[in-house]
Formats: structure tokens, sequence, C-alpha cells
């Protein structure tokens, strides 16, 4: 695969810093060996960040996500599709890594999560586009409302000083930010609107699950991310601008 389809699925990254990554990439790394290793080392990381009681929640909690992760449609979420796709050969790769039963149970978590989350986000990336948002443009509109310093985003994501200023410019001309890059009524408007809509296209994946089930999803994945986060191995705030518990 070029840079072209990661550029559009990946969307706020530049698309210079994706060119300079795809396809040479490959190169380096089968992609079969990066998801098998990606998903070894995640189920890792959980286990040494997660106490006994958080891992035993999140095992618990399988039965519910598989059935929400599987759930999912793919049709227009590239991300997610390809996320859950893994699932018919990753397993098999793990136990010939040696992975034992708990472990295979824990990266199944996480690629069930993985696989929500990009479901989600696939859904986000259509309700920026259909406020006419760029990437570089949703990325000032975060920066705007939620006061995020501009280095998080716009350096993380490959953007340079006077691509930031001249998409400020374009969004302080719609009406959506000042000239100090603090978003304006209708900015904050806009945002709203883009999460209003990124949290109903989400809302397909879990309506297979009662009340009761999707309530006892969060509690298991809360006892989780909440040593994770303890941790402080994840930045806060971060650009991928996931909140704090």
């Amino acid at each position: 695969m070029g840079a072209g389809p990661v550029t559009a699925a990946f969307f706020n990254f530049h698309p210079g810093m994706v060119g300079r990554a795809v396809p040479a990439c490959w190169d380096t790394v089968a992609p079969s060996t990066l998801v098998t290793l990606r998903a070894a080392a995640a189920a890792e990381a959980l286990r040494h960040l997660c106490p006994p009681p958080s891992l035993a929640a999140l095992a618990g909690a399988l039965p519910l996500l598989r059935q929400a992760a599987w759930g999912v449609g793919g049709e227009g979420r590239m991300l997610a599709g390809a996320n859950r796709e893994l699932w018919s050969s990753i397993g098999s790769a793990l136990t010939a890594l040696g992975l034992g039963e708990h472990e295979l149970g824990v990266a199944e978590a996480w690629q069930a999560c993985t696989t929500l989350r990009e479901h989600r986000g696939d859904g986000h990336v259509a309700a920026l586009v259909s406020q006419g948002l760029s990437g570089l443009e949703a990325h000032l509109l975060v920066s705007g409302t939620e006061g995020t310093a501009v280095e998080i985003l716009r350096d993380n994501r490959g953007w340079s000083e006077a691509e930031w200023r001249h998409g400020g410019q374009g969004l302080a001309g719609r009406g959506l930010l000042q000239a100090d890059g603090t978003a304006t009524e209708r900015g904050h408007e806009v945002r709203r609107s883009v999460e209003a809509l990124t949290e109903r296209l989400a809302e397909p994946a879990y309506a297979a699950l009662s009340d009761d089930e999707v309530g006892s999803l969060h509690r298991a994945l809360r006892a989780a991310a909440g040593p994770i986060q303890a941790s402080e191995l994840l930045p806060f705030p971060n650009p991928m601008g996931l909140p704090r518990l």
C-alpha cells in the first residue's frame, strides 16, 4: 500500500510525514509481522501495568467486547474494517510466538478495543469532513476550543509553523477562530456538532448490548484504564485528544 490510502485514513497527519514512512517502512518489517508484534507488545504492556483484578475484569468483559467489536460495520470505515479483519489471523500468529491462553485473552481484548476505537475514529473523520474541515483544521479547532498547546498537536502530526498559521487564517476567515487562535462562538458550535455526530455514528457498535451490558463493559474498561493512566506513560494532554478519566 502506498502513502495515498494511509494519508486518507489517518487524515490529520501531514501527507509529507506519511510519505516519508510509507511504503518504505515495509522494507524494514512485513505488515503481518508488525501487527503480530504490536498485539503481543500490547498484551505484555497491559499485563505489566494492570493489577490482577483489573486483568480479571478485562477477561470477564471479553464476551461483550467480542459482541461489540464483531458487530461494527466496515462499510466506509477503513481502519475499523482493517482491525476487525486482523482477528482472522492474529490468534494463530500469537500462539506461534508462545503466548499462553491468558496472554491471548489480553491481546484479544486489546484488539477488540482497538477496533472499537477505530470505528469511532472513522466516524469522527466523517463528521469533520461533513463540516468541511481538513485534518490540519481539525487540530486548529481543538486547540482553539480546548486550549491545547499548539506544539502538542502541530509538531506531533508533522505540520509546519507556516502551515499552521495559514490554516488558522483560513478558519478565521470562516468565522471559526479569532486572530489569536481561540475559537469564536461559531467555532465552539461547529466543534460541538462534530462531537455530537461522532457519538451518534459510534452508537451502532453497541446496539446489540443492553444498557446493563454497556455499563458492565464500561466498568471493566475503566478498571484497566485507571492503572494505565496512573502509570503516567501516556501524557495529558496528548495529540489523540484522550481526556483523563
